[in-house]
């Protein structure tokens, strides 16, 4: 019987992260004393709601995780050659017993428990959710050759983070139908609406930056020597 309250994690670490420019991928760099990785692993498996998490890692980095010392069962699955493949990679480990699927990128390690709480919450509410932040820049659509073709209206623009929440039988069957009709998605909530379901977006955190350049590393320890822990953010209603 699947269990409503029970969440299975899949934290994608398989990234290459060859922007960076460095011989170990962005996830495994040290941050505040710890690879980046496990900023965010360590805060999942903290989660009453999570009852097993999928590490999406090539093999030489699984050590990093010491499964044998996790309070729960921590499972390893083989990267794929894009997001969506490595997602899937690891929805096929995910229990069958598990309500509710959480998603999120380890080259994130500045989630807060409460944001991972806040989107958790609104999957079990309405089925499917993700966290995200109002857009702040002003954002142009432009043609060929860089020609300014509309300036978007910025109120209805939010910026996509992890986690990304979905129920287990929804983010299977909407993987599926991927599959089937050969859609591409960049997120899993993309995936989602492809399959004809809709998500909420809750409030998440600026601080809850994705390492991409070796510039975003520097401003995660930064915020990091400012505070020793997260406080919570806003909530929009």
């Amino acid at each position: 019987m699947t269990s409503l309250a029970n969440v299975s994690v899949i934290l994608l670490a398989g990234g290459t992260g060859s922007r960076m420019g460095t011989s170990v991928p962005k996830q495994y760099l040290p941050l505040a004393g710890k690879p980046v990785v496990l900023h965010s692993f360590e805060l999942l498996i903290s989660l009453p709601e999570v009852s097993e998490i999928v590490v999406v890692c090539q093999e030489q980095y699984q050590k990093y995780f010491k499964a044998d010392e996790v309070r729960l069962p921590v499972l390893f699955a083989e990267p794929g050659a894009e997001r969506q493949d490595s997602v899937y990679s690891g929805l096929q480990l995910v229990s069958e017993h598990t309500g509710f699927v959480c998603v999120h990128d380890g080259a994130r390690p500045l989630l807060s428990r409460e944001v991972a709480q806040r989107t958790i919450g609104a999957a079990q509410r309405y089925g499917a959710a993700a966290a995200a932040v109002p857009v702040k820049a002003t954002i142009k659509s432009v043609e060929e050759d860089n020609w300014v073709d509309t300036t978007l209206d910025r109120s209805q623009l939010w910026e996509m983070q992890t986690p990304q929440v979905v129920e287990a039988s929804l983010l299977r069957e909407a993987f599926a139908h991927a599959c089937e009709h050969g859609i591409e998605g960049t997120d899993d909530i993309s995936i989602v609406e492809a399959y004809g379901a809709q998500a909420r977006l809750v409030m998440g955190d600026y601080r809850n930056v994705k390492i991409t350049t070796s510039a975003d590393l520097d401003y995660a320890q930064y915020l990091l020597q400012k505070t020793q822990h997260l406080s919570p953010s806003p909530v929009v209603p």
